[in-house]
């Protein structure tokens, strides 16, 4: 039974870990109105405004405005 404990609890150890590791690498603390980047105590926090972003989405491009010739 203890043999057993203690592979559940290494188990458990390591994927916390890797989790832990990989979402603090590839995200990051946005104020939602903004966009702006701010420290990650915001979204720690829960701070109604602030969410969490990764870098797995683009964002979108502001379309050109074009002049047209007035005659």
């Amino acid at each position: 039974m203890l043999k057993t404990r203690s592979a559940v609890l290494a188990v458990t150890v390591l994927v916390a870990g890797l989790g832990l590791s990989a979402c603090s690498e590839k995200r990051w603390c946005e104020h939602d109105a903004t966009d702006t980047r701010v420290s990650d105590r915001y979204c720690k926090n829960g701070t109604p405004g602030y969410e969490w972003e990764s870098g797995g989405h683009k964002k979108r491009k502001k379309p050109k405005k074009t002049k047209t010739k007035s005659h």
